[in-house]
């Protein structure tokens, strides 16, 4: 089996940062793409941050320059920098992985337990 552990949320302020962690543990051979999600109340789900194995990112408009991602690949870890906080950023912060168990298995995208950050005005 496969976990990725959300940590790094909380109350913060307007204007705050923070800065999100997701380890991958378990069965892990490889992990390809990575990414962080993130769903407010009445929302849909929208990715917020993408990034490869060799280290490309992508995010959305709403977020470039106050986001950012990284990853520790000998930790199987993600990260979420998150700058400038805006009420409207308040959200349930998910992050997932795409993992291959084996050299020969296919890839499956595990997915955290989220992480609630909420940004106070």
């Amino acid at each position: 089996q496969v976990q990725l552990v959300e940590s790094g949320g909380g109350l913060v302020q307007a204007g705050g940062s923070l800065r999100l962690s997701c380890a991958a543990s378990g069965s892990i051979f490889s992990i390809n793409d990575m990414a962080w999600y993130r769903k407010a109340p009445g929302k849909k789900r929208e990715l917020v941050a993408s990034i490869t194995s060799s280290g490309s990112t992508n995010y959305p408009d709403s977020v470039k320059g106050r986001f950012t991602i990284s990853r520790a690949n000998a930790k199987n870890t993600v990260y979420l920098q998150i700058n400038s906080l805006k009420v409207e950023d308040t959200a349930v912060y998910y992050c997932n992985a795409d993992v291959k168990r084996t050299p020969s298995s296919s890839s499956y995208t595990y997915w955290g337990q989220g992480t609630q950050v909420t940004v106070s005005s």
